[in-house]
């Protein structure tokens, strides 16, 4: 039988890995100790000697030379949560160690979330809301938004989340296009969304959602122009990453363009300094980065890991393996 720890924070523990998910996993692997954290592990690096299976999820150890000289018997991690690109190094691969993600189990609460808001912005909820509480009467104007018929929905990458919630909009009539430079067109017509470019995408689109991957091509990619060149009343919804976005130049922006809407459930940093005038703008609607997997959700990454488990021991294909070419890609 393969021996095995769980290494995540204990928060973490018990949201993904519940107690089915952790029967499933025992009647499979020894678990030879206790749940491991960051700190246990730096502290006593000898408890990864005899595992050949790790458990995890928020809160992994970095897994640099270090750490893997500690688990000389390590084949595969089993990642409860998204993205790997935060402890896998170069050494992961060179060992050829097996990292499976429940990513895009996580994809799946964000692009729900996302398509909560689209429809809510598309009957311009958020401002007639905010509407109302100034004038403190019902106002109800016709030219605030272009219901969800026929309306434009723009979506900046196509990667995984942003391909989930194409599945959710298919079932209403709305047109959908999307900026993503490595997408063909084949596959966005699979997908049912026109391609076009960024600019496009910010002109054409009722509402506009990022779902692009952070990295050094896209730190500040969204501008003050972008953002001014929106239709009226338009929304602008970030569940991505916050540093994408120019934020001093959205801050503008939305000052110039009192009639859009900001939806950012990240921010750069995160969350905002206490000073920052996000707090302020009316346009601006802040949540804490709940886009992704909590409460119950959770448990989807966990179950997921297990059915994986279970293709691994089997010796069955691999349905979440993660490669090297793919972690710059993730969020």
């Amino acid at each position: 039988m393969l021996k095995g720890i769980y290494l995540l924070d204990e928060k973490s523990f018990h949201k993904i890995y519940g107690p089915k998910q952790r029967k499933e996993i025992s009647e499979l692997v020894d678990i030879y100790a206790p749940m491991q954290t960051i700190d246990t592990v730096e502290a006593d690096p000898d408890i990864l000697r005899d595992a050949d299976v790790i458990f995890s999820g928020w809160h992994m150890s970095r897994m640099d030379s270090k750490f893997l000289e500690s688990a000389p018997n390590l084949k595969a991690v089993f990642y409860g949560a998204g993205s790997t690109k935060y402890f896998v190094t170069d050494e992961v691969w060179d060992k050829d160690i097996v990292i499976c993600s429940a990513y895009t189990a996580n994809a799946i609460p964000v692009a729900e979330f996302t398509l909560g808001q689209i429809l809510l912005s598309l009957k311009s909820v958020w401002y007639h809301s905010r509407d109302i509480r100034h004038k403190r009467d019902f106002v109800r104007s016709e030219c605030f938004g272009p219901g969800i018929y026929g309306s434009t929905i723009g979506l900046i990458s196509l990667g995984t989340i942003a391909r989930y919630l194409c599945q959710f909009l298919m079932a209403f009539n709305v047109r959908i296009i999307a900026y993503d430079p490595y997408v063909d067109k084949e596959t966005a017509q699979s997908l049912n969304v026109e391609l076009c470019s960024l600019e496009d995408v910010f002109r054409c689109s009722d509402v506009v959602s990022l779902h692009s991957p952070l990295n050094d091509q896209t730190v500040g990619m969204i501008r003050r122009e972008h953002l001014l060149s929106m239709k009226p009343y338009s929304t602008f919804i970030n569940t991505a990453r916050g540093a994408i976005v120019d934020e001093n130049e959205m801050i503008d922006a939305l000052r110039q363009r009192a009639d859009l809407t900001a939806l950012l459930d990240v921010t750069e940093p995160e969350p905002p300094l206490r000073t920052s005038p996000l707090y302020d703008l009316k346009n601006v609607i802040l949540t804490p980065h709940i886009a992704g997997s909590m409460g119950l959700e959770c448990r989807r990454m966990g179950d997921m890991m297990v059915q994986e488990l279970k293709r691994y021991v089997s010796g069955r294909p691999l349905m979440t393996r993660v490669m090297a070419h793919q972690v710059a890609m993730m969020s």
